[in-house]
C-alpha cells in the first residue's frame, strides 16, 4: 500500500465548543489553527475543520452494510485493532450514544473489522474502523 497523505475535511457545526468538546476532548484530536467561526484538528494525522454554520446536516439516508444500516453521509478513520478497541472505550466512557455499537463485521472474511458509528454534537456521523491487518484494507 503507497504512503498515505493526509486528506482534508470540512463540515459545518452548531457550536465551536461543543465541536471541540467532543474532536479535542473525547476523539483525542490536537487543535490546529482556528478563529472564530472554524477549528482545525488532527484527526488521526489528516485535517478536518469544523466551520460554524446555521444549516443543519441534511437528513441522513442509511445504507445495508453486512445486514446493519449504517449512516450516510459519514467520515471517519481506520486504525489498528488495539487503538480501535481503546478509542471505542473512551467513547463508551465518556457516555457518547453508539448509532452502532462497537462490533466485529465481516467475521471471518475477507476485509474483517472492527467498526461503529457515532454522531457529533452537530449530528456528523463517523465511522471508526479497526483492522487488524490494515493491509487488507483494499483486499478482496
Amino acid at each position: 500500500m503507497p504512503e498515505l497523505q493526509p486528506f482534508h475535511l470540512a463540515f459545518p457545526v452548531h457550536d465551536l465548543a461543543q465541536a471541540r468538546a467532543f474532536y479535542g476532548g473525547v476523539l483525542g484530536c490536537a487543535e490546529g489553527r482556528s478563529c472564530e467561526h472554524w477549528v482545525d484538528f488532527d484527526f488521526f494525522g489528516h485535517q478536518i475543520v469544523a466551520h460554524l454554520s446555521d444549516a443543519a446536516p441534511a437528513p441522513r439516508a442509511t445504507g445495508s452494510v453486512d445486514r446493519h444500516d449504517v449512516p450516510i453521509p459519514h467520515f471517519g478513520v481506520v486504525l489498528p485493532m488495539p487503538q480501535w478497541r481503546a478509542l471505542a472505550e473512551r467513547l463508551r466512557a465518556a457516555g457518547v450514544h453508539f448509532e452502532m455499537p462497537p462490533q466485529i463485521r465481516f467475521a471471518g472474511e475477507v476485509g474483517e473489522q472492527g467498526t461503529l458509528f457515532v454522531l457529533d454534537p452537530s449530528g456528523n456521523a463517523l465511522e471508526i474502523k479497526g483492522f487488524a491487518d490494515l493491509g487488507a484494507l483494499f483486499a478482496t
